[in-house]
Parts: structure tokens; C-alpha cells; sequence
């Protein structure tokens, strides 16, 4: 029998206040790169994040590779990442020249191991990714710590980690730069697009130089350098200005919904759930647990028995040096275990209470073994 409703993975969160901005924009003619919705995006999102200036660009990945590129990083230089993250984070470094130097996370976050980033220092590194991995903050302390002596830039990759914090502080405004995304799935959206926070007034106008084909300002059409067309839309900015009258309220709504969840699965044997250290608030961009031994069934079996009663799930990540071009001998434990134990739930900010109810219902009945549609 096929279920009479699917629950999604995630669907983004769209009402009046989008179509009206939508339709201010479209009756204004200004569609593309120029127009008022971006600068006001942009300082919406900058004092969001605590952080005195952001650029709006074209997606997360050019958020990445546009700071990369900011700060002069290329052939010769190497950057560390954590195995386990999206592909883009290792690809934007990929993408400027310089070596990807990948180390483990750690068992309590998910996120990057500063003791691994600091076996991993050599003299040719130039910066570290943090990768705020499913809204948990990584522990930048330590991170800084080792890094700021050095000279070594910190890249915060928050593309999953809108309004999370680290002993109280915005993800986005810890480090160097902050990288976010508003792509379809994520806490707020633009459908694409993405922004890059700083406090480096210098690193910002570099940013804003690069993402228009380093065109130069006093002289249209004169590029003193290769540049990227980067842009947000003014289409896609306006939707950023509806969203961030909600994103608050979408933060709230994540953890809450994390609650529930917690609530229904925290006494399942065998259910690792996600975590959260007393100094982070993490938004769980997605609601990821972790099947051990005593679960009784794999990832994937359970996954697939999900579906079977209309419940979509997503596996975590793939790891980066499982990946054929970065491919490795070195193992990272961790990320291994995370990624083929994993499983991620719906955690749309839409979910009801009884959909969360009948998806831990199947949950229990999956791990029993007695799970039908």
C-alpha cells in the first residue's frame, strides 16, 4: 500500500511576505544584480550575525571560494578541512589551487578536531574551513587558540548553521569570515545564494571586488584582474528580506521540534542523538541520529523501512577522503562511523507534532523489526 502523504526531508518555509517583496521587485524592473533588496539583505544578515559587513553571492560554494580567494590563498598553500562535511567545502579549496589537508571530527561534536588541525600545521598552511556541521558550532576556542599565533586564517562554514552560537556569539563572526547558504534546504532560503560575513573591512571590499569580475570602480568595464560573476539577484535578495523577518522565529521552531524529537527517541538502545555542548546553541539544521551495534538494524535498513511509510530520510555525508579525488590511506574513524551510521530526519520548520510522533512511531517499530505502511 503506498502511503497516502510522503514527509520530506526539508521544504522551505514561503508565505505573503515573499510573494509581496517578490512582486515589489518584479514591478520595479530591477531583477538582476543591481537593486535595493541586496545592500538591505545584506545588512539585515550582517547585524543578524553580529558582524559589521556582509556580501551577498550567487551560492554557499562561492561564499567559500570568494574568502579563499580574498585572502590570496593559492598554488602552494594548504588548507585544512574536516572529512566529513559537504563536498563544496573541500571544492572550494580545490577550486583557488591550494592542497586540500584533511583531518577527523571529533566523537562529541561532529565537527573539526583541533588537535588533529594542529598535527596537520605545516608551513605552507594558510587556513582552517570550520564547518558548523548540521548547526552545531564547532569549538572555535581551541581552534583560535592554535591557529591566530600562526598567522592562519579561520574560514567559518555556517552554510547549516544560520543563528547558531558559541558562548553566546553568532556562528559567522568567530573567525576570519562566515560562509553561509540559502539554498532550498537550508534555515533560511533564496532558493541559491549565499553570504559571506566578516569584520574585515579590507577582506569585505576584496569580497565585493572579486564577486563582479573585479570590475574596477572608478572605471566601467576596466578588470585590472580575473574576477567571478558571483552576484546575488535582486529577485533572490528580495526573498532573503521576507525570510529574515522570520528567521528568529525559524530558529526557535528547530530547536523546538529537536526537543521533540529528543523527547520521543532518548531512551531507544542504540540511538546516538545528536549532539549539544553546554557552550553551543545549535540550530539542527538537520535532526541527525546515529544507529550503533544495539539498534539492531543498519542506516540503511532503516532508512529504507522509513520510506516504506512515506517518511523521507537522508544519509550524512560521505566523507572526503572516501571520495576519488581526495582520496587517502589515512582513515579518520570518526567521520567513517558518522557517515555509515548516520541518518538524518525530516526537519522541516513546517513538521506538526503528530507528524513527529508518527515518525518515531516508526522509528521504534522499525527497530523492532515490525514496521509496515
Amino acid at each position: 500500500m503506498t502511503p497516502k502523504r510522503r514527509i520530506p526531508v526539508y521544504e522551505p518555509l514561503l508565505g505573503q511576505q515573499e510573494r509581496e517583496l517578490l512582486d515589489d521587485c518584479i514591478r520595479s524592473g530591477w531583477i538582476s544584480s543591481i537593486g535595493k533588496y541586496i545592500p538591505r539583505f545584506e545588512r539585515q544578515f550582517a547585524r543578524f550575525c553580529d558582524c559589521s559587513h556582509a556580501a551577498a553571492v550567487s551560492s554557499g560554494t562561492a561564499a567559500l571560494h570568494l574568502t579563499l580567494a580574498a585572502l590570496g590563498i593559492g598554488r602552494g598553500d594548504e588548507v585544512i578541512v574536516p572529512s566529513l562535511t559537504f563536498v563544496a567545502t573541500a571544492n572550494s579549496v580545490s577550486y583557488t589551487g591550494a592542497k586540500v589537508v584533511l583531518v577527523d571530527v571529533t566523537e562529541d561534536t561532529w565537527t573539526i578536531n583541533p588537535e588533529q588541525v594542529e598535527s596537520a600545521i605545516t608551513p605552507r598552511t594558510k587556513a582552517v574551513i570550520a564547518v558548523h556541521l548540521y548547526g552545531h558550532p564547532c569549538d572555535m576556542r581551541p581552534l583560535l587558540a592554535i591557529t591566530r599565533p600562526k598567522g592562519i586564517k579561520v574560514i567559518e562554514d555556517a552554510a547549516e548553521a544560520h543563528g547558531a552560537e558559541y558562548s553566546g556569539k553568532r556562528v559567522g563572526s568567530l573567525g576570519d569570515a562566515g560562509c553561509f547558504s540559502f539554498y532550498g534546504n537550508k534555515v533560511i532560503t533564496t532558493g541559491e545564494g549565499g553570504m559571506v560575513v566578516t569584520n574585515d573591512a579590507e577582506l569585505d571590499s576584496r569580497v565585493r571586488f572579486l564577486r563582479d569580475h573585479s570590475m574596477d570602480a572608478e572605471r566601467r568595464y576596466f578588470h585590472p584582474e580575473i574576477g567571478y560573476n558571483y552576484r546575488m539577484t535582486n529577485v533572490q535578495a528580495a526573498i532573503g528580506c521576507a525570510q529574515m523577518k522570520r528567521i528568529n522565529a525559524m530558529v526557535r521552531t528547530k530547536r523546538t521540534l529537536a526537543q521533540a524529537y529528543s523527547e520521543r527517541l532518548r531512551d531507544i538502545e542504540g540511538l546516538l542523538l545528536p549532539p549539544e555542548k553546554e557552550w553551543a546553541k545549535s540550530v539542527y539544521w538537520l535532526y541527525t541520529v546515529v544507529l550503533e551495534r544495539a539498534f539492531g538494524i543498519s542506516s540503511a535498513e532503516l532508512a529504507r523501512r522509513l520510506a516504506s511509510a512515506g517518511i523521507d530520510t537522508r544519509p550524512v555525508f560521505i566523507p572526503m577522503h572516501q571520495l576519488p579525488m581526495y582520496a587517502t590511506r589515512r582513515r579518520f574513524p570518526v567521520s567513517e562511523r558518522l557517515s555509515r551510521n548516520g541518518l538524518s530526519l525530516p526537519s522541516s520548520p513546517s513538521l506538526r507534532e503528530k507528524d513527529i510522533d508518527h515518525i518515531c512511531g516508526r522509528i521504534r517499530r522499525g527497530k523492532s523489526g515490525g514496521m509496515h505502511p
